[in-house]
């Protein structure tokens, strides 16, 4: 499974984006998909995660993002409302099982990143 993740951009706090996640193959429904994301200097961190269990989020993001997906179209969603400059990293998407979770060890294909920078 190959994955292309897009929208990320330079914005304002206070403003919004979508980023996308499109995958290869034919059962992308099966799957288990997440964002990570990644700022200088410090580790990739968990954001958010659909799976089969239902949606979760990291405490930073919770009430802000909204994680969603379209299986016609092969395709997972971040809604990012109200950022803010600590929101600022490398943004990841990743494909797991049905039940994966917040730890990257769950996931076994991640897209190359798309980079969300938000100025104060």
């Amino acid at each position: 499974v190959q994955l292309q993740a897009s929208g990320g951009g330079l914005v304002q706090a206070g403003d919004s984006l979508r980023l996308s996640c499109v995958a290869s193959g034919r059962a992308f429904r099966n799957y288990g998909m997440a964002w990570f994301r990644q700022a200088p200097g410090k580790e990739r961190e968990f954001v958010a995660v659909i799976n089969w269990s239902g949606k979760y989020y990291a405490e930073s993001v919770e009430g802000r993002f909204t994680i969603s997906r379209d299986n016609a179209k092969n395709t997972m969603y971040l809604q990012m409302n109200n950022l803010k400059p600590e929101d600022t990293a490398v943004y990841y998407c990743a494909k797991g099982g049905a039940y994966s979770n917040r730890y990257p060890g769950s996931y076994d294909s991640w897209g190359q990143g798309t980079l969300v920078t938000v100025s104060s």
